[in-house]
């Protein structure tokens, strides 16, 4: 994909950020951009670092608590408040990679999960998290003291322009040294290592990113909604967000902002439906892998171009 492209492609995404709340419910539309974020930061530990995580949820929810706790307990404004979120998942995805770097493949998925789970059965017994009733009424607050966010539009484009800085920070990583780097350690750690790369220090790192990105995402979730909850740490959050960036594409740094989309977009239309959302969620998954090996996005770019990159295929057979 050339420059060209990508620049008009960019200006036709901010085109939808701007017209979409015409055309969509706008906290609709919020908890798809926060879930498109938490997908873009899981594509960096998996599709770049090669780091098959089942505990993100932890790090969404664990900073939504934190940012719930801090924006009505301490009275946080809505900046700190998402900060101190993200920092908080920054923090327990150390605490995270410390203990799992070292191991590979389904060792370091399991020991992942086995950590998040102990994070959500923190979240159920301890205190200020209010068990299943989680932390409600939480206050949104002013940015910077000057725009008022008690309006779901001014909160929309906040979102917006969040998941947009999230979005770049995640591309600027990809497409530096360091995530040439990772691409390097993820297709061969041995020959990595011979050349002289810390390969644990490295995925310990991008881990990190990858967990304060996700904690940015559950933070700005949990002040649009002004509720936090059970559910943005249960494990099924940590299957979601795999399903949504393996089906966009997890070789692309578009793909799991539109798997995001859909995933989102069918569980919300499907909920009034009556029908069962989550075989017919599992469905199109396993057909999206059997027609689209590389993911919606990934397969575009493979038909419009011969150099469109082929992580994903690798990545899920």
């Amino acid at each position: 994909m050339d420059g060209r492209t990508k620049l008009a492609l960019a200006v036709l995404g901010i085109i939808v950020i701007l017209i979409a709340p015409h055309l969509f419910y706008q906290l609709f539309l919020i908890k798809v951009i926060c879930f498109a974020l938490f997908a873009c930061a899981f594509k960096l530990a998996m599709g770049t670092a090669g780091l098959l995580s089942f505990g993100h949820a932890a790090f969404f929810g664990g900073a939504a608590y934190v940012a719930a706790h801090a924006a009505k307990v301490w009275g946080f404004p809505f900046e700190l408040a998402v900060l101190a979120g993200a920092a908080a998942a920054a923090l327990l995805g150390l605490a995270f990679g410390v203990i799992s770097i070292r191991r590979h493949g389904i060792y370091f998925a399991m020991i992942t999960l086995a950590l998040a789970q102990l994070v959500y059965f923190v979240a159920l017994q301890a205190p200020f998290t209010h068990s299943e009733d989680g932390i409600q009424g939480v206050p949104r607050g002013n940015l910077l003291g000057l725009v008022d966010l008690t309006g779901t539009n001014a909160m929309y484009y906040t979102a917006a322009g969040i998941f947009l800085i999230g979005y770049l920070i995640v591309a600027r990583i990809i497409h530096s040294p360091f995530g040439k780097i990772l691409d390097a350690i993820r297709e061969d750690p041995a020959r990595a290592l011979s050349l002289g790369y810390d390969i644990d220090r490295f995925r310990l790192l991008a881990f990190v990113l990858s967990a304060a990105l996700s904690g940015l995402a559950g933070a700005t979730k949990t002040i649009a909604f002004q509720f936090a909850s059970l559910t943005d740490v249960h494990w099924a959050t940590s299957g979601d967000v795999i399903l949504m960036a393996l089906l966009g594409g997890i070789g692309t740094t578009f793909g799991p902002v539109v798997g995001a989309v859909v995933i989102v977009s069918l569980d919300e239309f499907l909920a009034d439906s009556g029908l069962p959302i989550q075989p017919i969620i599992g469905t199109i998954f396993v057909l999206c892998i059997l027609l689209f090996r590389n993911g919606v996005v990934g397969t575009l770019e493979r038909w419009l171009g011969p150099s469109a990159p082929k992580q994903a295929e690798t990545l899920v057979t």
